[in-house]
């Protein structure tokens, strides 16, 4: 059992709270380093996708894990992301201004939407960002102007076999290279919204989370951090969104569907809401599903499998049963296997038993 004595109010804000964390870090660094060594392009690819997911995972973490906010319309800041980055390459600006701007005007959509969402909680806010997210999807398919509408269009190069990036001259089409540069992204988004929530905006954010009547009473501005909240998410995931575009060479309206919110929100609901190790082990579990439901049809009668509706079925089912099960996500459930081991013999299940309490300022809602 590891016991950390503070003696440093800074102890509380280090990025690494022992030297543990430097050596299994740097481990994981280590093979994420080596990883296009023994990985073929298939199983390359689908790491690079769930580095992209990640960064789409820490984005809406920031929302829905650290503020309390739900959102069904993170789909459509992935496509502002997306055709942002397709539009502008085409008008010939270059990756290094192209990609920051892609997440600019995702950002500047979701401050858009904190705006009026400002008086909206749970189940309404849903609803209204669900609404936002099939109106972004209805304008991508009826500009036809910009987005060549249902028909997609290419990013980048028709010439090229891989991302169209220009800079550093290094050949980003080979599949290594791109995974190296999404995996940098990946890093620096991570540390960013890190040192986010270390700050004073990080804890007005969890303060809001946890209670809104109680985090208003100590001086925080609820209309300022919710919209800044929802700025930040949108903007990192449109950066996501630009990487993916990069990543797939060709985009669509039909790639940014409900279906895709819904996969957001299973990501961090599966991965641990609260945790930004939640939006990576939600990421891996992403790249994993399809295979896990590929198993599924197989056993399934050929009348079900066969219907259109049974992968949004099944995402609902897995929300619901980690939800009832194991509302922590997998990364709640390490905590609970690294407990047991560290404590052991004197682990006691009810340890991390949810308890609903109230507060007499919350009994006035």
């Amino acid at each position: 059992m590891r016991f950390i004595f503070k003696t440093d109010y800074n102890q509380d804000i280090r990025l690494a709270k022992h030297p543990g964390y430097l050596f299994w870090y740097g481990l994981l660094g280590l093979a994420l380093l080596f990883a296009p060594i023994g990985l073929d392009d298939y199983f390359l690819s689908q790491v690079t996708f769930m580095l992209i997911y990640v960064v789409v995972g820490v984005g809406l973490m920031l929302l829905a894990g650290f503020t309390g906010q739900i959102s069904l319309g993170h789909a459509a800041f992935f496509a502002a992301g997306a055709y942002t980055e397709a539009v502008l390459l085409e008008q010939g600006w270059p990756f290094l201004l192209s990609f920051p701007a892609a997440g600019l005007l995702a950002g500047a959509l979701g401050f858009l939407l904190g705006l009026p969402a400002l008086r909206m909680t749970g189940i309404y806010l849903a609803i209204a960002t669900l609404a936002f997210a099939f109106i972004v999807e209805e304008v991508l398919a009826r500009w036809e102007s910009v987005t060549n509408g249902n028909i997609g269009m290419l990013v980048g190069d028709i010439d090229l076999t891989g991302p169209h990036i220009d800079f550093l001259e290094v050949d980003w089409s080979v599949p290594a290279h791109f995974y190296y540069l999404c995996l940098v992204v990946a890093v620096m988004v991570i540390l960013a919204a890190r040192n986010l929530l270390r700050s004073p905006t990080g804890r007005a954010f969890v303060a809001i989370r946890d209670s809104e009547i109680a985090a208003q009473s100590m001086g925080v501005n609820l209309s300022i951090y919710k919209t800044m909240a929802f700025a930040i998410s949108a903007g990192f995931t449109g950066l996501g969104g630009a990487l993916y575009a990069h990543q797939l060479q060709f985009i669509s309206p039909e790639a940014f569907t409900i279906i895709v919110s819904i996969e957001f929100l299973l990501m961090v609901v599966v991965g641990g809401l609260g945790s930004l190790h939640g939006a990576v082990f939600g990421a891996i579990f992403l790249i994993a599903l399809p295979q896990l439901l590929v198993m599924v049809k197989e056993v399934l009668p050929t009348v079900v499998a066969e219907q259109t509706g049974l992968e949004a079925a099944f995402f609902g089912l897995i929300i619901v049963g980690f939800m009832l099960f194991e509302p922590l996500g997998i990364y709640g459930r390490w905590l609970k296997i690294k407990a047991y081991f560290n404590l052991f013999p004197l682990y006691k299940r009810g340890m991390f038993q949810r308890q609903k309490a109230y507060m007499k300022t919350e009994k006035l809602r």
